[in-house]
């Protein structure tokens, strides 16, 4: 088995881009109910996560909730370094799973740091069951 049959494309999946402003990513995260979405830049190279705390930290060390302030920053400002790192193409499964264990999706990319989309926990965990069940 190899992460190209758990991975959920690029197109199918939502994203941010670094240059977005910080009210762009919080309206999409609301829309999708997500808490953490992956960030490319504008060439399309995965740059990291961002998830809901990022920004309410990033609120709370200005002390400013004003949409002003959310349209004059950019996702590339709440950036944290090393977080959610993604993984290659090639990745066994082991290290897979490992990652899963500690966010609810896994990004991927190809051999030239392009995002081409992520594996969730979820998708892990049931062909981990599948795969018990049919020994």
């Amino acid at each position: 088995m190899n992460v190209l049959m758990l991975l959920k494309p690029k197109d199918t999946v939502q994203y941010l881009r670094e240059s977005n402003t910080l009210r762009q990513g919080l309206e999409k995260m609301r829309v999708h109910s997500y808490t953490a979405i992956p960030v490319i830049s504008d060439d399309g190279k995965y740059v990291g996560t961002v998830s809901e705390g990022d920004f309410l930290y990033f609120i709370l060390d200005r002390r400013d909730n004003s949409i002003k302030t959310k349209e004059q920053h950019h996702i590339r400002d709440i950036l944290r370094p090393n977080f959610n790192p993604a993984v290659r193409i090639d990745v066994t499964m082991d290290a897979l799973l490992e990652r899963a264990l500690n966010q609810n999706f896994v990004p991927v990319t190809d051999d030239y740091g392009v995002f081409i989309g992520i594996v969730t926990r979820q998708d892990i965990i049931r062909q981990f069951i599948q795969m018990n069940n049919q020994e």
